[in-house]
């Protein structure tokens, strides 16, 4: 909630009250013009004070009061007052000179205030999140536990500076954790603060990011005085690739404000002392784009990747989340964390929270495996959608060709298991899906990524056998685009093509590359062809089934599977 800025509210009132009063002035002795006129008739009037306004004031003889009427704004006015004896003071309205004066006083204290706050706020480490405690320590969290050994170290130098002084050990000062969004990164970044029992001074990259030149330096020098005061601090600098990404090498695309902020973040990380315990963490999803002085040595010199955990990793992570949850004795953890591979940390902790919720409207105290698979589905595909009417028997009969044939494919390659098949359109805009749970490996071979490639091409190729060439269906354009991503690493980053061990991502040379595309894709299509014209049983049954009950589990798809071989 903002703060009230009570200085501009007392001007506006003093305003208010001061043109209310130059307004009221006089109103309790107006006089109508008829009265005021026959009292000139009658040679009652003494004097005429005159202006431009829409007033005029006058004083009777024998009577010091000063009285107001309306101004008759006749040209022969004066000329017919001084005729009848009267004396005519022409005078400056002051109310309205006043009103005038005000209004300027009041816009110019406005002006004046707003630019000293902007001014200052320029400068000011306010905006900057300043936490003694993050009551996030190591034994919060599972996994990348390579990452958490080395960033014992810090905490080590934190607590105990003096163990490294009697050997002149020089600790990193500056440690990026680098890897997939969700990972964990700032996590890690607060459980070091925590362990060390040291402020916390987390800002955001895009913070310090203006329009104005020198804004994001000051805000930088301001952060480092502001942590320097404690002696000893973590300062955590989120998505650093805001204003640390490569400094452009063209005069015409540099931005000079960016630059400006980088070059004192640079600075001031060189101007530190072996006395001060101050340790900068960053974080950023691409580390590749860093500039090259920022991740140097002497500067972040620890790059510490955090990487998806693996199924391990999950189990332990998913039990940390259901520690303080009451769980049914259904739940099979091993398992949950088979099938969620490619899951970073956020998402596991999205899966459980879910699966709370789920419970929760069940009316049940206890979250069980139901639930689990529930919220597994809603991640991974979206809820399904309760209202099918707008899908004809066509649909359906499609949708059903499409998510076999992916089954049919994958079975046959035997490169996953086959979770589930919907064909009940999802909240995420799938028309079906075929849930696949890859094994969970270290490494892929070229003969995984092919046979990924020809499961994705499946739904497509069993449009063309059964419905024909020329009633293929967009229903495949997502298939496809992730085909063609896995073709383009397949080429392009792994040279797993004949004849080729060369990164075309590093050559910048793709004259004869889409050609190169077009032939493994063409030659994975006609495979795929061929797995699913030698299984067509298969198909067809598979997709009938799913065209009767909608949605089939493991069990039933490998039941059917085993009743075709």
């Amino acid at each position: 909630m903002k703060k009230i800025n009570y200085k501009i509210i007392g001007f506006v009132s003093l305003f208010i009250v001061l043109l209310l009063g130059v307004s009221l002035i006089d109103k309790d002795n107006y006089v109508p013009y008829i009265d005021f006129y026959e009292k000139v008739n009658n040679q009652n009037i003494d004097t005429i004070f005159y202006n431009n306004s829409d007033k005029i004031k006058f004083k009777q003889k024998d009577n010091d009061t000063v009285f107001t009427t309306d101004n008759p704004r006749k040209e022969n006015f004066k000329e017919e007052m001084l005729f009848k004896g009267i004396t005519f003071k022409e005078q400056i309205n002051v109310g309205n000179s006043l009103s005038a004066i005000l209004g300027i006083a009041l816009v110019g204290s406005i002006i004046f205030i707003v630019y000293k706050k902007t001014k200052k706020s320029a400068i000011t480490i306010k905006q900057f999140d300043i936490n003694d405690k993050t009551n996030i320590y190591f034994k919060d969290i599972a996994g990348n536990e390579e990452a958490k050994e080395n960033s014992k170290d810090i905490v080590d130098f934190l607590k105990y500076p003096e163990k490294y002084k009697k050997l002149n050990a020089r600790i990193p000062r500056g440690i990026i954790f680098y890897g997939e969004p969700g990972t964990g990164k700032t996590m890690m970044a607060r459980a070091i603060a925590s362990e060390a029992n040291v402020p916390f001074y987390s800002v955001c990259g895009s913070d310090f990011v203006e329009m104005y030149v020198g804004v994001g330096a000051s805000r930088v020098r301001s952060l480092f005085k502001k942590a320097r005061e404690h002696k000893k601090a973590v300062i955590f600098i989120d998505e650093i690739d805001a204003i640390g990404k490569k400094r452009a090498t063209s005069l015409q695309n540099t931005n000079e404000e960016r630059e400006q902020t980088l070059n004192a973040l640079l600075t001031e990380m060189s101007g530190f002392s072996k006395d001060e315990g101050i340790v900068v963490i960053a974080t950023t999803n691409r580390i590749d784009i860093l500039d090259d002085a920022l991740i140097r040595a002497g500067r972040f010199d620890r790059h510490i990747e955090i990487n998806l955990p693996d199924k391990v990793a999950r189990e332990k992570i998913i039990t940390l989340l259901l520690k303080d949850k009451k769980i049914d004795d259904n739940i099979n953890i091993e398992e949950i964390a088979k099938k969620t591979i490619y899951f970073s940390g956020a998402m596991l902790d999205a899966l459980i929270n879910e699966a709370s919720i789920m419970a929760i409207k069940d009316n049940n105290d206890k979250i069980n495996i139901n639930h689990i698979d529930k919220a597994y589905l809603k991640i991974i595909a979206g809820d399904e959608k309760k209202d099918k009417s707008f899908m004809t028997e066509q649909d359906k009969k499609i949708t059903a060709i499409h998510e076999a044939g992916h089954a049919v494919v994958t079975n046959a390659l035997n490169n996953a298991t086959i979770s589930k098949i919907s064909i009940i359109p999802t909240t995420k805009g799938a028309g079906g899906f075929c849930l696949n749970i890859f094994e969970d490996k270290l490494f892929q071979t070229k003969k995984d990524i092919e046979n990924q490639i020809m499961s994705l091409y499946g739904g497509r190729c069993a449009e063309e056998i059964i419905l024909g060439s020329e009633n293929i269906t967009t229903g495949a354009y997502n298939d496809i685009e992730k085909a063609t991503k896995l073709i383009i690493d397949y080429v392009s980053k792994y040279g797993m093509t004949d004849n080729n061990i060369l990164s075309h991502n590093i050559l910048k040379e793709n004259n004869n590359t889409l050609d190169i595309y077009k032939k493994i894709s063409l030659n994975l299509y006609e495979k795929t062809k061929n797995i699913l014209i030698e299984n067509i049983k298969n198909l067809e049954k598979l997709a009938n089934e799913l065209i009767e009950k909608e949605t089939l589990d493991e069990k039933q798809i490998y039941n059917i599977l085993k009743k075709c071989s």
